[in-house]
């Protein structure tokens, strides 16, 4: 089946859709995206996605191409043409076609490029994944400094990736300054006793949705969260640690650069977190 995709206003099959080699999002990685993960056949923290997704524009004092309505339209209706019941929906807003190369930001008059497709992944909720957990690597922070703008350079985090794959592993967390700040493409945690322990919001981590869904649920669920950094020893010390994020939701991590946390087994915080998320999620999906 031939996948519907969304450029700029038009519904295409996937291999209709073209991009100009003068768009800024190829030539500067100047543009953002989003993922909003599909479950049941409806979006799962859609407001979210779509605030931060303005925050993100702002930030780079790049135009909205879109308002909220008219983008849940077009994420409904991919929804449906690519009769996706559990997968992603991306979304990337990039500066646009200038007709040339430059620095400088082009005209504000340039038209902002908008791309949508959908990602179709069976199993999503039910991930072998959160059953065994995930090994991790601890390598060093090498990103620009505005990692709370969700921007598509994403070429070091993909070098993580790989580095991690390399290794055996599945993950890679990045370590500043002698501190996690967080995975390649998710937050990160800690559980020490009855505490959840993760990086506070600033611009060295990405302000995860998920993030904010699971501590809200956390904290709602009466468990003790602290908002702090912690370093690697930490983590490899710890009772459990996991991850979250719109796609993998919350993730155990059962080992790090070798070294079984805790009794190196998806751990009863984690995995009731996740419990909660999708049960919530799931009732709140539009």
């Amino acid at each position: 089946m031939t996948r519907t995709v969304y450029l700029n206003g038009s519904y295409m099959a996937e291999h209709e859709a073209t991009v100009s080699i003068f768009d800024r999002g190829f030539l500067m990685a100047d543009g953002v995206y989003e993922v909003t993960s599909v479950l049941g056949g409806k979006l799962i923290d859609f407001d979210g996605h779509y605030k931060r997704l303005e925050r993100s524009l702002g930030e780079l004092e790049m135009a909205n191409p879109t308002n909220y309505d008219d983008l849940l339209e077009v994420h409904r209706e991919l929804v449906r043409v690519n009769e996706i019941d559990e997968g992603m929906i991306y979304l990337q807003v990039t500066r646009g076609n200038p007709g040339d190369r430059d620095f400088a930001f082009p005209p504000e008059e340039t038209v902002p490029t908008i791309v949508l497709f959908t990602q179709s992944k069976p199993g999503l909720a039910n991930s072998p994944a959160a059953q065994k957990g995930l090994k991790i690597i601890s390598i060093e922070d090498q990103r620009w400094a505005r990692r709370d703008i969700k921007t598509v350079q994403l070429l070091y985090p993909s070098l993580g990736k790989m580095a991690a794959k390399k290794a055996g592993a599945d993950d890679a967390w990045m370590i500043e300054e002698g501190f996690v700040t967080e995975g390649t493409s998710n937050n990160a945690y800690i559980v020490k006793g009855n505490t959840i322990i993760t990086r506070a919001l600033s611009n060295d981590i990405l302000h995860g949705i998920t993030r904010a869904a699971v501590l809200r649920f956390a904290e709602e669920a009466q468990m003790q969260v602290e908002e702090r950094n912690f370093t690697i020893d930490e983590a490899r010390a710890a009772d459990e640690a996991f991850v979250t994020s719109a796609s993998t939701f919350v993730m155990p991590v059962v080992e790090i650069d070798g070294q079984a946390v805790g009794a190196g087994t998806p751990g009863a915080v984690s995995r009731r977190l996740r419990e909660i998320y999708l049960e919530e999620s799931l009732k709140a999906a539009i």
